[in-house]
């Protein structure tokens, strides 16, 4: 009997992986002074702390090479040594938990209506769930850039990202959450200016 549990154990686990659905879009809000006959210019940039207090921890700049990586994509480049950027971004981020969500185990063994020997039966069904209750956070990262000019600190494009996931889920992590937020927010960059979209 056990090895027919551990067939059957094993086959659903096979059925739920396969349904099993990819991290949620991300909400993606951008501002900016670009038009369609006059897009933004690009140039050199750096990247900074949007309130800078202290040594940059090791979760900021998890988000900050992040969102780096997408503005040498979006064409903006990293200034010679010694000359001064002609555009800051600051960057922000959040991680908090929602909530918790308690699951449970999706394995059960149904009994009903056998014989086990000689005038012994079950006459009634019964259910016997196998493994734990499971309780997990729901985890929700906020990352906001703004580019600003350094001549006149004038804010030329902004944008707020926000996603959420489980906590046992592998986009979860901060540096996960980080890479998704970042591609999302500076999709098409520099984007339609005060559309808020999903990105998936």
């Amino acid at each position: 009997m056990r090895t027919s549990v551990t067939i059957m154990a094993l086959a659903l686990a096979g059925i739920l992986a396969g349904c099993a659905s990819g991290p949620a879009p991300v909400d993606v809000t951008r501002f900016h002074l670009g038009r369609a006959d006059a897009p933004l210019d690009r140039g050199t940039i750096i990247v900074e702390p949007f309130a800078p207090a202290g040594p940059a921890s090791l979760e900021y700049k998890t988000y900050a090479a992040a969102v780096q990586t997408e503005l040498m994509r979006s064409g903006y480049t990293v200034p010679p040594p010694g000359d001064e950027a002609a555009y800051v971004a600051t960057v922000n981020f959040m991680r908090a938990s929602r909530g918790t969500i308690e699951r449970r185990s999706p394995f059960s063994i149904g009994l009903g209506g056998a014989s086990f020997g000689r005038n012994v039966g079950v006459g009634a069904g019964l259910s016997v769930p196998i493994g734990k209750r499971r309780t997990r956070e729901l985890i929700v990262s906020e990352l906001s850039v703004q580019i600003k000019r350094r001549a006149d600190s004038t804010v030329v494009w902004e944008g707020r990202a926000q996603s959420q996931a489980v906590s046992d889920a592998p986009d979860a992590t901060a540096s996960a959450a980080a890479a998704r937020m970042a591609r999302a927010l500076f999709k098409d960059f520099p984007g339609l200016s005060g559309v808020t979209i999903e990105v998936k």
